[in-house]
């Protein structure tokens, strides 16, 4: 795994109700900023890196770490909800992200993103967005959602992963080398998100506040956020995986509602940035060229 070189730029929010880290990675030359949203919910933006630093050799990229994960976690006690995400995000934006506003949202990232743009328009938020680049979205409706919940436990107990957990304990690599058994055990832990769960090694290794992540979903309650979507006028573009554990459909039905670009990657699982790099970025690159013209002030 290449090491994750240090932003431009970090530091703390100071306009949030709880601080939040963030941090800015940007190319030599002056060039439109994307606000990056990681997934989770409950995790923290390192994992995105530093495969997702290819956006940042012609953009500016901000990222954070959402409130309760990461440097962003807080001993406050109350639930974190959807609402808290938006309002941060919010916040986020008029602090460090003034002026016409692309989201690049992954997984989480991408619900959050397109939450925060459905408030936006109903006034509840700051700026709707210019332009949305969504990236393998979190399932869209809680019924996408239990979908996606039994095709990654069907894949976790299944025989690939199962050969992998057993050649694991049969290694002596627990007794060997603690580090290398803790994270050989990581990549396990999400081996079913990958189309080849042997690309999990590739995944830098992250945690997810489990607290935060149940609070986030239970606030959801059954949601579906489909209707809400066709009222916006966001250009977007919106990429998944074709073996992703979250179905395909549910990406589909984000698009039609959006009238999205659409990219659908083969051979990639639920992390295109490690799967299927050169495809993502091409396809991101080719969005954000189009719609340039969109975040001009």
């Amino acid at each position: 795994m290449p090491p994750i070189p240090p932003p431009q730029s970090s530091g703390m929010t100071t306009t949030t109700a709880t601080p939040l880290y963030w941090c800015r990675y940007a190319p030599r030359v002056a060039a439109s900023r994307l606000l990056v949203l990681h997934g989770g919910p409950g995790a923290h933006h390192d994992y995105l890196l530093p495969q997702m630093l290819a956006l940042a050799e012609t953009r500016d990229c901000l990222f954070y770490d959402q409130r309760g994960g990461g440097r962003s976690k807080t001993d406050d006690r109350s639930p974190i909800t959807w609402r808290t995400q938006v309002e941060d995000l919010t916040a986020v934006i008029a602090e460090l992200a003034p002026g016409p506003l692309t989201l690049v949202g992954y997984s989480w990232g991408a619900l959050l993103a397109m939450l925060y743009a459905i408030e936006a328009q109903a006034g509840r938020a700051g700026p709707l967005p210019a332009r949305m680049v969504l990236l393998d979205p979190a399932p869209v409706s809680r019924a996408f959602r239990d979908v996606f919940e039994a095709e990654f436990a069907r894949r976790q107990a299944g025989p690939a992963v199962a050969e992998l957990r057993a050649a694991l304990a049969a290694s002596g690599l627990r007794e060997r080398d603690p580090e290398a058994y803790k994270q050989r055990t990581f990549e396990l832990s999400v081996a079913g998100y990958f189309a080849d769960p042997a690309r999990a090694q590739d995944l830098t290794p992250f945690r997810v506040t489990g607290r935060v992540q149940q609070s986030i979903w239970e606030s959801l309650g059954t949601f579906d956020l489909v209707p809400a979507l066709r009222d916006l006028r966001v250009p977007s573009l919106v990429v998944h995986g074709r073996q992703d554990p979250i179905p395909l459909d549910s990406a589909a039905a984000v698009a039609a509602a959006l009238s999205a670009r659409t990219v659908w990657l083969d051979g990639c699982g639920h992390v295109p940035y490690v799967e299927q790099p050169e495809a993502l970025f091409a396809a991101v690159r080719e969005f954000l060229h189009d719609t340039e013209s969109l975040i001009r002030p």
